[in-house]
């Protein structure tokens, strides 16, 4: 369940910042950890979310600092993904001074809590594509996967979109070079690629296997809880490069992604906003797959 209550305002503790919220991006990530599936999702939390204040892509505007924090004062406008806290969907959060960095005059802070957790997903899902690879992405009219787009086919490849329907429009818009509805065309049957990115997996390794050419690689990011287990079971002996995408965050890996938004090299797009009030609505949009691109909860100044 989802309700809207008054609670105290969080402390900062060493090492911390407050936070005062002024927009925060969804992610699949916030839907799973309300919904408790994949099964994974519970980590730290078998019944009830650990963290029952959802929301890790932030920005925001420093209202105090913790002991020992050197990097930010008061005042200071931040961005990051507070993972490990979350908190996100609130007027106030505390995140560790680790996981932010000073927010870019160039970017409002609905644009820059877009970037954090699905533009590093993004850029280190298609790391090392190279010019004329072939490149597919499962979910590609997301948030990660609008920006998995533009990376790809920056690199110089031609990229190949998939998701449902709705969003075949939009990601041909984003620059796919061809787009499948995943509920009528089974992706594993076409290519062969050199790279797919999969956002949401569901299928088995020996599928994956057939779509991809040789010295080709597959990484997962989502998915069930079964086809990632075997993945990493079962990849490494099929012949190919199958395995799970170990996501590494942080400042120092978003930061080159924003800077790349800030040359306009790659462009943010965000669907829809939504207040406060609006979390489960918003939530709900993204779950159920009619996100195209990027959802925010923007807070008044």
């Amino acid at each position: 369940m989802l309700r809207l209550e008054d609670l105290p305002t969080p402390v900062p503790t060493a090492g911390q910042v407050l936070i005062r919220v002024a927009a925060t991006s969804i992610n699949l990530s916030d839907w799973e950890t309300l919904r408790g599936t994949p099964f994974y999702s519970r980590l730290g939390g078998l019944r009830t979310p650990a963290r029952p204040v959802l929301g890790s892509d932030i920005a925001g505007r420093v209202e105090t600092v913790g002991p020992g924090v050197t990097r930010f004062r008061p005042g200071d406008e931040v961005y990051g993904d507070n993972l490990a806290l979350k908190g996100g969907f609130a007027e106030y959060a505390v995140a560790p001074e680790r996981v932010l960095a000073h927010r870019p005059a160039a970017l409002d802070p609905a644009t820059a809590s877009t970037i954090p957790q699905a533009g590093v997903i993004a850029m280190q899902g298609v790391a090392g594509t190279r010019p004329g690879q072939r490149v597919l992405i499962n979910g590609a009219g997301g948030g990660s996967g609008a920006f998995a787009i533009q990376l790809a086919r920056r690199a110089g490849a031609e990229v190949t979109g998939v998701d449902n329907e709705g969003k075949l429009d939009f990601m041909r818009a984003v620059g796919a070079d061809h787009v499948i509805d995943y509920r009528r065309d089974d992706f594993t049957r076409t290519g062969p690629y050199d790279l797919i990115l999969d956002l949401v997996a569901h299928r088995s390794v020996f599928a994956y296997r057939r779509a991809l050419a040789p010295g080709g690689r597959y990484r997962c990011v989502g998915g069930s809880t079964r086809t990632l287990l075997r993945v990493l079971t079962a990849g490494p002996f099929t012949g190919r490069r199958i395995g799970v995408l170990a996501v590494k965050a942080g400042p120092d890996h978003f930061t080159p992604v924003a800077d790349r938004c800030v040359a306009g090299d790659l462009t943010v797009h965000i669907d829809r906003t939504f207040t406060l009030d609006q979390v489960p609505e918003a939530l709900t949009h993204v779950g159920e797959g009619r996100a195209r691109g990027k959802i925010v909860i923007v807070q008044p100044a």
